[in-house]
């Protein structure tokens, strides 16, 4: 029977003693964070030991959960959320707790669980010191300023805690080769990637949360000055029609979140976006998006958006 995470706790603080008892007689030393399975993990909002392997894990971050799902480890408790892909459709049956909502968690439930470690990032992220209280707790957000050295940093974390390093090393060295490759094609084609929700359009630039397809993969963006928010900038077809951009990248954050509402393409579907270089080169494209707007942090995510980019350059 699984012995509770406190009790391995204690067996966990208590090993030092006994390893360096060991070692007095021994030639050498003794490496106890190895020995006893130990790490420390740096992350968003400090650092967190984790005196062991995970066993029982609750994620708050839909990217996370992707990325650990693709590593085949196991979770215990999940955010409810609807639209999730095939891949991930598992997650929301019965056999996962649902620990409450990506933006607000239900502290009961993830106290009842008892877990060895709790994930959070990006929307989850304000709870972070709530649920430090019941479990150890990582915050694995990623800063959109510098996305793929974050990305990297955030992707190597989970690989270390878990066992996972040379797998996720390798495949964080195929998206850096595949970055490069993106980034020499890209040239000095203009690009503009807006979001549509209830019928109005926002426009985002570098250094936002798709600040990716300018700062690393080397679109050069087609308007100026664009503020780096979270939710864009409000902009219009008029806008875009001025800014008449080489490539027009849209996300549809209605289907990505099941709300009901006109869809990307009829919000775009004007002689005003008709008129651009992109639409009259076949040039707009839409963005996958769960991808891009749920989980663009997971491995499989990075992976799709450097494909994604690369083949609307070809």
């Amino acid at each position: 029977m699984r012995r509770p995470f406190r009790a391995r706790l204690l067996g966990a603080l208590l090993a030092p003693a006994l390893i360096a008892l060991a070692a007095c007689g021994s030639e050498g030393g003794t490496d106890v964070a190895a020995a006893t399975g130990g790490v420390t993990v740096t992350h968003a909002q400090g650092s967190t030991t984790l005196p062991a392997t995970p066993e029982k894990v609750v994620v708050f971050d839909l990217g996370v959960l992707a990325t650990l799902d693709e590593l085949g480890v196991e979770v215990a408790g999940v955010p409810a959320i609807e639209n999730l892909p095939d891949k991930l459709a598992k997650y929301a049956g019965d056999d996962y707790t649902k620990v409450g909502s990506l933006f607000e968690p239900d502290f009961e439930k993830v106290n009842a669980l008892d877990p060895d470690l709790i994930v959070v990032a990006g929307r989850s992220s304000p709870a972070y010191a709530e649920l430090a209280k019941i479990a150890p707790t990582v915050d694995l957000t990623v800063d959109n300023t510098k996305f793929l050295d974050s990305f990297r940093e955030r992707t190597t974390a989970l690989g270390t805690i878990f066992g996972k390093e040379a797998e996720v090393k390798q495949r964080l060295d195929a998206i850096d080769s595949a970055v490069a490759e993106v980034k020499a094609k890209a040239g000095d084609r203009r690009g503009l990637v807006v979001l549509t929700t209830g019928g109005k359009i926002t426009a985002h630039g570098p250094g936002g949360r798709f600040g990716f397809v300018h700062d690393e993969l080397g679109v050069r963006p087609a308007a100026d000055g664009l503020k780096a928010e979270t939710h864009g900038e409000a902009v219009s077809a008029e806008f875009i029609a001025k800014t008449d951009p080489d490539l027009l990248y849209v996300v549809d954050r209605d289907a990505a979140v099941g709300e009901s509402g006109q869809a990307a393409k009829q919000v775009l579907d004007n002689a005003l976006v008709k008129g651009t270089k992109a639409a009259q080169n076949d040039k707009i494209v839409y963005l996958d998006p769960f991808t891009w707007y749920l989980a663009p942090t997971a491995l499989s995510s990075v992976d799709s958006m450097v494909e994604v980019i690369g083949d609307s350059l070809s």
